[in-house]
C-alpha cells in the first residue's frame, strides 16, 4: 500500500476510533495526523490536509489540548501556532485514561454514591436497589482507584508488568 492511501486509511480509522474514547470524529482525525508527523503542523497544514474549516480545527486542536495529548510549539521567526502530539504511546494512553476517568467514571461514581444512599422504605424493590447501587458504587470506585494508581506510575513493576501483559 503506497504511503497516502496507508496515512489516508489510518486518519480515517483512528477518527472512527475516537468516538469509542469519548473524543468526535474530526478531533481524533486531528490527533492522528499530528502523531504520524515527524514534525509539527499548522492549523492551516491540518485545515488543508484534512479538509476542515479554521473554525472545526481551532476548536478541536483545543479539545485536543484540554485532553492533554497535543501541545503548542512555538517556532522561531514565525508568527504561527504550530501543534504537536504526544509521541510516547505510553504517556498517551496514561492520559486518555486520566481524562475518560475525570469525565465519565467519576461523575457515575458521584451518582452512584447518591443513588446508593436512598432512604430504604422497607419495600423489597428499595432494598435491592439499594444492596445493588451500592456494590457498583464499591466495584466502579475501587476500578477508578486502581486505573488512577496504575496512570500516576511510570516505571513501576506493576504498570510493566500490566503493559507486558496486554503486548
Amino acid at each position: 500500500m503506497e504511503f497516502e492511501k496507508a496515512k489516508n486509511r489510518f486518519i480515517q480509522t483512528w477518527g472512527t476510533l475516537g468516538s469509542s474514547w469519548g473524543i468526535n470524529k474530526t478531533m481524533a482525525q486531528i490527533h492522528a495526523l499530528l502523531m504520524i508527523s515527524d514534525e509539527s503542523l499548522s492549523m492551516e497544514d491540518i485545515m488543508e490536509e484534512l479538509y476542515i474549516s479554521r473554525g472545526n480545527a481551532s476548536m478541536n486542536l483545543r479539545g485536543l489540548i484540554d485532553w492533554g495529548i497535543i501541545y503548542k510549539e512555538y517556532k522561531p521567526g514565525e508568527r504561527r501556532e504550530y501543534f504537536a502530539a504526544e509521541k510516547d504511546i505510553n504517556e498517551l494512553a496514561r492520559k486518555i485514561a486520566r481524562e475518560r476517568s475525570k469525565r465519565e467514571i467519576r461523575p457515575a461514581i458521584d451518582v452512584l454514591r447518591e443513588v446508593s444512599t436512598i432512604e430504604d422504605d422497607g419495600s423489597a424493590k428499595a432494598k435491592t436497589f439499594k444492596e445493588k447501587t451500592a456494590e457498583l458504587y464499591d466495584f466502579v470506585s475501587r476500578a477508578d482507584n486502581m486505573l488512577e494508581k496504575i496512570t500516576e506510575q511510570k516505571e513501576n513493576w506493576i504498570t510493566k508488568t500490566i503493559l507486558k501483559l496486554m503486548t
